[in-house]
C-alpha cells in the first residue's frame, strides 16, 4: 500500500501521534522519514540534509510580519479553512537535530487576508530535543499576485535567523508568483480529516 493511501486512511491526529512517538534511538533511520503509523505511512523529507542541495533557501519576510507573536502551535480556532498539520525537523547540514530553535509561523486566512491588528494565524514554538516542530493550522488562500504560502522564521542562538516561505505543490499560481521557489515546496498529503504537510529546515 502506498504512503499516500495509508495517510488518507488516518486522521491528522493519528499521523501526528505516530510521528511524535519516534524515539531518539530510532532517529537515525527515521529523521528523514518520520513514521505516521508503524512503518507503513511516511512523508519523505524535503529538502534532504547531507546532500548537495545545501541549506534551506531564504526568502523575503513580506509586509505582514508582526513582532512578538505568542507562543502557540494550534491556529485552528483563529480562522475557518481546510485543516492542515504541518510537521518537520530543524536540522544542520550534517543532519543533526537543532533543539530549542524558535519556529515562527504566520500566514493568510482562507480568504487571502492577514490579521494585522492581532495574532490570528500567527505564533511560534520551540523544537524539541529531536529538532521536531509541528503546527495545527489551515491552508491559506492566494491573494494578489501571490500563490498560497506560509511565512516562517527560524531563530537559533545567538542571533541567527532564517526567513523563508513554504509553498504547496501543484498550485496553478506557483509559476506565476515571482517569489516562488521550487526548493521550498512542502510535501503535502491528504489525511482522513484534512491534510498533512512536511518540511525540514536545513540550517547552514
Amino acid at each position: 500500500m502506498s504512503p499516500r493511501t495509508d495517510l488518507s486512511l488516518l486522521s491528522r491526529r493519528a499521523v501526528l501521534k505516530g510521528w511524535l512517538a519516534t524515539s531518539s534511538a530510532a532517529i537515525g533511520s527515521t529523521i528523514l522519514t518520520p513514521v505516521a503509523q508503524g512503518n507503513d505511512a511516511k512523508l519523505p523529507a524535503t529538502p534532504n540534509c547531507g546532500t548537495d542541495s545545501g541549506p534551506t533557501r531564504s526568502s523575503t519576510e513580506g509586509p505582514f510580519y508582526s513582532d512578538n507573536p505568542p507562543q502557540k502551535r494550534d491556529f485552528r480556532a483563529d480562522a475557518n479553512g481546510t485543516p492542515i498539520t504541518l510537521i518537520g525537523f530543524v536540522l544542520t547540514t550534517n543532519c543533526l537535530p537543532v533543539a530549542n530553535a524558535v519556529v515562527d509561523l504566520w500566514h493568510a486566512n482562507a480568504d487571502g487576508d492577514y490579521d494585522n491588528r492581532g495574532f490570528r494565524l500567527r505564533g511560534y514554538q520551540k523544537t524539541d530535543a529531536l529538532g521536531r516542530y509541528y503546527f495545527e493550522t489551515i491552508r491559506p488562500a492566494e491573494y494578489g499576485g501571490r500563490t498560497p504560502h506560509y511565512h516562517v522564521k527560524i531563530h537559533t542562538p545567538p542571533n541567527n535567523t532564517l526567513t523563508t516561505q513554504l509553498y504547496f505543490p501543484d498550485e496553478p499560481r506557483n509559476e506565476l508568483d515571482h517569489l516562488f521557489d521550487s526548493s521550498l515546496l512542502m510535501k503535502v498529503q491528504s489525511a482522513s480529516d484534512g491534510e498533512v504537510g512536511r518540511f525540514d529546515f536545513v540550517l547552514g
